[in-house]
């Protein structure tokens, strides 16, 4: 049974009512209680469990990043339903004009991580009036698990938006965006501080009850990624005059090294989809990061499920032993066959309703049909047609997902190392690529372009390759993602095309909500294009 995480709000202290005094959307907690709360450990620790439950809950309402990055890349599709609104398409195609009516399709989504960020600053501010007499070797850990969070809050966020305000102390300011140079040094200096900070336990010597926590080991690989896009991204040689190329590897090296990661050995039982009765289970060795989900949502504030993943089901009916969803993010059919035949990836990452069987006869309500949907985070059912979501005592299917999002996993940091350029960058690679191709596997030599085909097949589904082809310059993302196809809407064979010239003029980024515009009274400033 899935274990339960179940992050505690503190509403007294850390729950951010809406709020129309500030673009920011959050409330400026100021009362004696707030004040005088932070006193013992233990305050601050339940401070934090509301830190990690603002992070849990950036995607419950609007468009989830691990979807989106998927539509905006050239893995999939808008889809949803052939009678819903084209805002997915606006998203896919980069084009404000395919739906005038959806200016504000990321509104929950800033906010929630404007809400989270507080959250962290609000912790982080107040640490000193702790009494940390007797836990003194708390107070590190605590800071760096805050920071991390607030790092990897303003990582998705400069990275969809650009160009975003900044707030390093709880704020309702009507700021003006910053640079994203600026806000890459507080990312960098956070993670720096929380690779420095947390200790170095290895993966088989951590306590299940910490599973789901940050570690070391989670910062040294965001810092790799980081990395990666920062200076990909903008052109740069180093991250922020923070940290070289050899720093990044370094930090990679050491997860390596020292985090006692490993491969799980078959890559479909890392997919409850894929593999049902042999799933490895969540916090399995190859996990190095992920944010946590149980069933328990409810409509009486609980909300601790992972609401976007039905967006991927199939469109509205269940198969065995997949349950049904909302037809969002169909499948491009160009990424089903840019693997190999013997890729055991392909089946593992991909639903093929042609080669599985499977009786699907809802076609005429999915827009963007393809055949093809994703696979690794989709909802399930029992062979009866319950929705396991329920059966284990959920609400409903809709919010009561409970499978884990993966941020990031030990193939990615063996990627990473292997481009950066570790003197095992082969072995790295190799090691990937034999578990996908089993007895098929023929070695290829490590460059660039095989690295982010390898990346491509490995994390399909996983919210990683729009960011991937983004660092590799405008250019060469928006070649990748260009083109025009035949998709059936409703049945109906329909032309569609995505303009290299819009995600060229977008520069890749996405729409503010036209709502934080207004809110700002034009403090804010729209991306070019939207």
């Amino acid at each position: 049974m899935k274990k339960l995480h179940i992050y505690t709000l503190l509403f007294a202290l850390v729950s951010l009512a809406a709020c129309s005094k500030s673009f920011l959307d959050t409330e400026d907690v100021t009362t004696a209680t707030e004040q005088n709360f932070y006193k013992t450990p233990a305050d601050a620790f339940k401070a934090l469990v509301g830190v990690y439950d603002g992070l849990q809950t950036v995607w419950n309402g609007g468009v989830s990043l691990p979807i989106a990055s998927e539509i905006l890349s050239d893995n999939a599709f808008g889809a949803t339903g052939n009678s819903d609104g084209f805002g997915y398409q606006m998203i896919d195609e980069f084009d404000k004009l395919r739906s005038p009516s959806d200016q504000s399709l990321f509104g929950d989504n800033w906010s929630a991580y404007y809400k989270a960020i507080y959250r962290a600053n609000m912790l982080l501010t107040h640490l000193d009036q702790v009494d940390w007499k007797g836990s003194e070797n708390l107070r590190p850990v605590y800071e760096s698990e805050a920071r991390f969070i607030r790092a990897y809050l303003y990582f998705d966020m400069v990275r969809l938006w650009g160009n975003i305000p900044l707030l390093d102390r709880p704020s309702t300011d009507n700021l003006p965006q910053a640079s994203p140079e600026s806000v890459y040094k507080l990312i960098t200096d956070d993670l720096v501080f929380a690779a420095n900070n947390l200790p170095a336990v290895s993966y088989p010597s951590q306590p299940v009850a910490t599973h789901g926590r940050v570690t070391k080991w989670a910062a040294e690989a965001l810092i790799g990624r980081v990395y990666l896009y920062y200076t990909g991204y903008y052109g740069k040689t180093d991250l922020v005059g923070v940290v070289s190329k050899q720093q990044a590897l370094t930090y990679l090296e050491n997860v390596i090294a020292n985090g006692g990661f490993a491969l799980v050995e078959k890559f479909a039982n890392l997919w409850p989809a894929a593999s049902l009765n042999d799933y490895v289970g969540e916090d399995n060795k190859e996990t190095v990061f992920a944010i946590k989900y149980t069933y328990t949502s409810d409509y009486s504030g609980n909300a601790d499920g992972n609401y976007w993943m039905v967006m991927n089901g199939i469109r509205a009916q269940s198969i065995y032993p997949y349950g049904m969803g909302w037809g969002g993010s169909t499948v491009n059919p160009r990424l089903w066959n840019a693997y190999a035949a013997n890729d055991t990836r392909r089946k593992a990452s991909i639903i093929s309703i042609a080669d599985e069987g499977l009786a699907f006869t809802n076609s005429k309500d999915q827009r963007e049909y393809t055949g093809y949907y994703m696979k690794k985070y989709t909802p399930l059912i029992d062979e009866l047609g319950n929705s396991l979501a329920v059966k284990l005592g959920g609400t409903n299917f809709m919010i009561g997902q409970y499978q884990d999002y993966v941020s990031i996993r030990y193939a990615d940091v063996l990627l990473m190392a292997a481009e950066l350029g570790s003197p095992n960058a082969q072995l790295y690679f190799d090691d990937v690529r034999k578990r996908a191709l089993g007895d098929g596997f023929v070695s290829l030599p490590v460059n660039q372009a095989n690295i982010m085909q390898e990346r491509r097949l490995e994390f399909a589904g996983e919210g990683i390759r729009y960011w991937d082809l983004l660092r590799q310059g405008i250019a060469v993302a928006a070649a990748a993602i260009a083109e025009t196809t035949t998709v059936k809407n409703g049945d109906v064979n329909t032309t569609k095309t995505i303009q290299a010239g819009k995600i060229n003029e977008t520069k890749g980024l996405s729409q503010i909500p036209y709502s934080q515009v207004t809110l700002s009274n034009g403090v804010l400033k729209q991306n070019a294009g939207w």
